[in-house]
């Protein structure tokens, strides 16, 4: 046991001894440079230096462009070039395939199998076919029933649509109905009387698709949301939101004006439409 105990003691003692490493003028033995080392400290730095330079190695391959030149691995550019020269195979045998068809449409009357005689005939024949267009136009009678159906059924969504969708709209302003929707006199949209410079607030979380001045109905927004509806907002005094923002429920995005030529004073010309129709908002906000 002893034994053993004056070996580990002996291979510690090796470990941990001294050496002084000296650097000398070979001319003049001056000494330039020393320095202390132990077989542990050479150890522990040979460790560290060699892990060291294996991670640099890796690193140096896999985000540098050596990497390219590794036997078996792929280049980026040999991806990209393999990709392209498919597509044009691809185009290639799409024109190969238009040109084998139409050789075929024409061997035919290149092995003489239809005569110039028949080909003569079919072109005749072609000229002489005239479409009648008196056929291809609507009567009078024809023209007042498609009309006729077309304004029972332009918006027959207006009056009985309901909100069955799950989206949940708010009233953009309170205060008095002014005007109600009227589908008669096409105001297919409600106004509602306020005070100038009342904050204007998103019906519901949308995007901005149209933020900008006309001259009927002065600065107008109007919002897209789910479910293929459209919010606007008409004669607004200032707009606070831009074309392709976006916005939330409730977020302020203009104040009540009295802009455009066909302004009656401050409120809001609010319109709500759903897949292309106009709808009645009170159907599916509640104002009070």
């Amino acid at each position: 046991m002893a034994k053993k105990n004056t070996k580990k003691s002996k291979f510690k003692q090796k470990l941990t001894d001294k050496y002084r490493l000296v650097v000398l003028n070979e001319n003049t033995f001056e000494e330039r440079f020393s320095l202390k080392l132990s077989r542990l400290n050479v150890f522990v730095l040979g460790g560290f230096f060699s892990v060291l330079l294996v991670i640099l190695t890796i690193i140096l391959i896999a985000f540098t462009p050596i990497k390219e030149y590794i036997p078996g691995y792929e280049s980026s550019q040999l991806k990209a070039d393999a990709v392209q020269l498919t597509f044009d195979a691809e185009a290639l045998k799409q024109k190969l395939t238009i040109l084998e068809n139409y050789t075929i449409a024409l061997q035919p009357v290149l092995t003489g199998k239809i005569s110039s005689e028949e080909i003569d005939s079919l072109q005749v024949q072609a000229r002489q076919f005239v479409i009648d267009e008196s056929k291809l136009n609507a009567t009078k009678e024809d023209s007042l029933f498609r009309e006729k159906v077309d304004r029972a059924t332009r918006f027959s969504l207006l009056d009985n649509a309901k909100s069955s969708v799950k989206i949940v709209f708010f009233a953009p302003l309170k205060g008095i109905i002014s005007q109600e929707f009227d589908v008669n006199s096409k105001h297919f949209a409600i106004d509602i009387a306020s005070k100038k410079g009342n904050p204007i607030k998103a019906a519901a979380d949308g995007t901005v698709i149209f933020s900008d001045w006309s001259a009927d109905t002065g600065y107008v927004i109007i919002l897209k949301h789910s479910k293929d509806f459209i919010s606007v907002y008409k004669h607004n005094g200032n707009l606070l939101k831009q074309q392709g923002d976006f916005v939330k429920s409730g977020e302020v995005i203009a104040s009540v004006g009295s802009t455009g030529e066909l302004t009656t004073g401050p409120h809001l010309h609010f319109e709500l439409w759903k897949g292309g129709y106009a709808v009645n908002p009170i159907n599916f906000i509640d104002f009070k």
